[in-house]
């Protein structure tokens, strides 16, 4: 056994509450070391004969990655508390992992044990239940529709009539969005996240002019408030891009600064270094990305929070949004964000904080900031397996096993997953035009757990490089559109709500050869949805009782492309890019 690989820390992703009674302990080991993991545990409090009351749980192998294993128990303590330590065994020998080290024998000392001290509910992560089932739609309003021609921008294209360009406009507004709520309704998304609505210089709008207002391109505030209202009696959620890590460089204050340098009022609301302020070749402030239009915000000066606070309480108030996406959420500082979930929040308890990040976050995701992040780490999996064809079903699986580990499993639930934004490629031209592992790609998002997010226009077979090709207008004409992509979308989304919506565990599944087949499963208490994904361009013959059980009392096939179920053969043949999707009822 390799003692020096056991790892467990009683924090964050290793130990919580996933409610108000319940704890999840999560212990990590080399990989194929241990034969299994027994949770030792007791309330610290409780004594027979001066000797310490301890039960024993069996864990469960919960993934694994290509170097650790990761073993899960639920336990509800009676009494909100708890000490524990593991039983770990090999073939050859045990020993027992505590937090003051490894003994051969089960120390009676209790000041040894781990310590979850106590369930404090005020503590426990609880993000807006909602999400769970929400299917985001990503808008970036200057390319989705033009409904009301007498609010174009000077210069602005007629619609799809010129390349996306770093500069160019073509009018996209709020009508065109309230004209085509149909268009979304029917393809059963019910979440709207918008890149920047304010007041900006740029088609893309993350370089704020005024935060206050919103950008006369778009309409103006009452329209605004009427697209809230006909999202909202449709079922759909509104969500919000907030630009607060940096501003736009004609941003008031910030001019001011250009204008009286040392001696404006506004010259602390920035990072400045020295003075006069110059912007080439390199800005002499601290800025996103060395960009010298967007100066950094100090969001630790007084006002300049108290400023950002206010936009934040007067949209969410005025406007009743349903969620923040936040970016460059990582370079703010950690007190802000625990002041903007305390502004939000008390306004409306249930509003969705998302946090741009695409790295590990897990300082960010402790109850007090935000309530997901855009989960990267899943989208770069995804697309290099379905799309690029770069990595191996292995390397996948534990890619998403790295995933689902990193964060808490009430975290996991409510994370953003995208497959492409306005910041990347769109997954068409990722998957080399090949619209069959687009579709594998859509089939493992919209089936795994989290909430998932479809850029606009990818549902109806829209490509694109990177910025500012995944940028293009959106594509009306049905004639232009790949309906057939649509109609399976629907389904799928369909079947999510339908199926998937009280579905519990997510983990693969074994294969008894070495072949590129992805299996995996979600489950609930009678039922197992089976998911059998072929990425691969040659048909593979299949046989199902590796994976259906003998006390399985019935199999169906869902058949989304013919949107029919049948009964299954235990032994089949799939298509290349095919799949299977199986309902076992235990």
């Amino acid at each position: 056994m390799h003692k020096e690989s056991l790892y467990h820390r009683p924090i964050n992703n290793f130990a919580y509450a996933y409610n108000q009674e319940t704890l999840h302990i999560v212990l990590q080991t080399k990989k194929n070391d241990l034969k299994s993991a027994n949770l030792i545990y007791g309330d610290p409090y409780e004594w027979i004969d001066k000797t310490w009351k301890k039960e024993s749980l069996a864990m469960t192998k919960s993934g694994s990655t290509a170097l650790h294993d990761f073993w899960f128990a639920e336990v509800k303590p009676e009494f909100k508390r708890m000490r524990y330590a593991f039983h770990c065994s090999d073939l050859s020998e045990s020993c027992f992992y505590t937090e003051k080290g490894i003994f051969s024998f089960v120390p009676e000392d209790i000041a040894n044990y781990f310590c979850f001290p106590f369930i404090n509910s005020i503590d426990v992560f609880t993000p807006p239940s909602w999400v769970k089932d929400t299917i985001w739609y990503q808008i970036f309003p200057e390319r989705f529709a033009n409904g009301d021609s007498t609010n174009d921008p000077a210069g602005a294209l007629p619609w799809g009539s010129a390349e996306p360009t770093p500069a160019n406009m073509f009018g996209g507004d709020f009508q065109g969005v309230i004209d085509h709520l149909d268009h979304l309704r029917e393809l059963g998304v019910n979440g709207i996240y918008f890149t920047p609505i304010f007041k900006a210089n740029s088609n893309h709008k993350y370089d704020t002019i005024d935060y206050m207002e919103i950008d006369p391109q778009f309409g103006d505030k009452e329209t605004f408030r009427l697209l809230v209202k006909e999202c909202h009696a449709r079922g759909i959620r509104v969500m919000l891009d907030a630009v607060f890590n940096h501003s736009g460089y004609f941003f008031e204050p910030f001019q001011d600064v250009l204008k009286n340098q040392e001696k404006s009022k506004y010259k602390e609301w920035f990072h400045i270094w020295d003075f006069p302020l110059v912007t080439e070749p390199r800005p002499n402030y601290d800025t996103f990305a060395f960009v010298p239009s967007m100066p950094k915000l100090n969001t630790e000066h007084p006002k300049v929070k108290k400023y950002l606070l206010d936009v934040a309480r007067y949209w969410t108030k005025e406007f009743d949004i349903d969620g923040w996406r936040l970016d460059v959420a990582n370079e703010v500082d950690h007190a802000f964000w625990r002041d903007f979930r305390r502004v939000v929040k008390e306004i409306k308890p249930d509003t969705y904080i998302l946090g741009e990040i695409w790295h590990d976050s897990m300082p960010w995701l402790e109850g007090d900031q935000f309530d997901a992040v855009m989960n990267y780490p899943f989208t770069n999996a995804v697309i290099d397996y379905f799309g690029k064809h770069t990595i191996q079903t292995d390397t996948f699986t534990h890619m998403i096993n790295e995933v689902n580990h990193m964060y808490p499993k009430n975290v996991n639930e409510v994370s953003f997953n995208l497959l492409d934004s306005h910041d990347t490629s769109r997954i068409l031209t990722l998957a080399e035009g090949n619209a069959e592992r687009v579709k594998l790609m859509y089939l493992f998002q919209l089936t795994f757990t989290g909430s998932p997010c479809i850029y606009y226009g990818d549902e109806i077979g829209m490509d694109g490089g990177e910025d500012p090709e995944c940028r293009a207008c959106m594509i009306w004409d049905e004639k232009e559109q790949d309906r057939e992509l649509f109609q399976y979308i629907q389904r799928l989304i369909q079947f999510r709500k339908t199926n998937l919506s009280h579905a519990g565990e997510f983990r693969f599944l074994d294969r008894e050869d070495s072949s590129e087949l992805l299996v995996y499963e979600r489950t609930s208490a009678d039922i197992r949805y089976i998911f059998i994904l072929n990425n691969r361009d040659t048909a593979v013959e299949l046989d199902l009782d590796q994976w259906i059980g003998t006390d399985d009392k019935s199999v169906t096939d869902h058949n989304l492309l013919e949107d029919c179920t049948s009964s299954v053969s235990r032994s089949d043949k799939l298509a290349a890019y095919g799949f299977k999707i199986l309902e076992v009822s235990r």
